[in-house]
């Protein structure tokens, strides 16, 4: 049986560990940009969000025997990007939404087009804060790129447009998750797990199994918030895929079925994990947390 304290703890740590690394690095004395567009940058990337993204770059670092000092950075751009890829989700042109993490969406609270370039910048923080660390490496900065783009979460995006108002096949929205959800949890896995020793081939397979598996269940688990959740547990506009007219897994699935594919995905994932022993302890908390969450 998991140790539920421990890991709440841990995860507790790693959350204000990365919050302070986030604010270092968009500090009101850091660089040299105008005060409206730093403003909305730290609106968008303080103080709010799961961190998901940055506690599963910890987890993998601890897996190969990293230290948060070495995974700091890896986890800090990963969310710089994830930061980065909400305030353009929500705009008009895109989502179209008013609410994230509990306020007002960037372009709400600044404009369209203040929004537009604090997206932006943080899109280039996230590669400067990885380029200047000990695995940044351009491979490194490389394998966050091709996470980031149109073979990835742009291209996930540019899917999910496509099939707004559309039918389309179960396969054809998992491979859009894939891309858009997907990728990027894959690549704060493997950037995480650079910071300790290298990996085998066979390991870093299991590694994408794992990340294949947790980052569909995170998104099957959304389809079914967004449906049984309230803005007020979510911190975003509940019921946004029905009132756009777009496939879930829930309008595919439906409800129950689609919490029976959680399920099968957490199942999947955990088991991607069996060649780690122990050492991938908390990787298989988070996706217990990402499978059997209620916000």
């Amino acid at each position: 049986m998991r140790d539920d304290l421990a890991f709440a703890v841990w995860s507790r740590e790693r959350q204000q560990r990365i919050e302070a690394v986030l604010e270092s690095l968009l500090g009101p004395d850091v660089g040299d940009a105008p005060s409206r567009l730093l403003s909305a940058m730290r609106y968008s990337t303080l103080g709010g969000g799961k961190r998901m993204r940055p506690l599963l770059a910890y987890a993998a670092a601890e897996l190969t025997g990293g230290t948060p000092d070495d995974a700091d950075a890896c986890a800090a751009a990963v969310e710089l990007i994830h930061a980065y890829s909400l305030i353009h989700d929500d705009l008009p042109c895109m989502d179209d939404d008013a609410l994230r993490r509990g306020k007002p969406t960037c372009h709400v609270a600044y404009g369209v087009a203040t929004a537009l370039l604090a997206g932006d910048a943080l899109q280039s923080l996230a590669f400067a804060a990885l380029g200047r660390s000990r695995i940044g490496s351009g491979d490194a900065c490389a394998l966050l790129a091709s996470a980031a783009g149109h073979a990835g979460m742009a291209g996930g995006q540019q899917l999910d447009l496509d099939a707004t108002g559309a039918a389309i096949d179960l396969e054809s929205l998992t491979r859009l998750h894939a891309l858009k959800t997907g990728a990027l949890i894959n690549a704060a896995v493997q950037l995480g797990a650079r910071c300790g020793r290298p990996l085998g081939a066979a390991e870093t397979l299991a590694l994408d199994r794992y990340t294949r598996a947790a980052g569909l269940a995170f998104q099957v688990v959304d389809d079914v918030l967004d449906v049984e959740g309230s803005a007020a547990t979510l911190g975003k506009t509940a019921g946004k895929d029905a009132a756009q007219n777009k496939a879930t897994f829930v309008t595919l699935l439906g409800v129950a079925e689609a919490r029976v594919r959680a399920r099968a995905l957490h199942d999947e994932a955990v088991a991607a994990l069996t060649p780690f022993g122990g050492a991938a302890q908390r990787l298989g908390e988070l996706v217990d947390w990402i499978a059997l969450r209620t916000s």
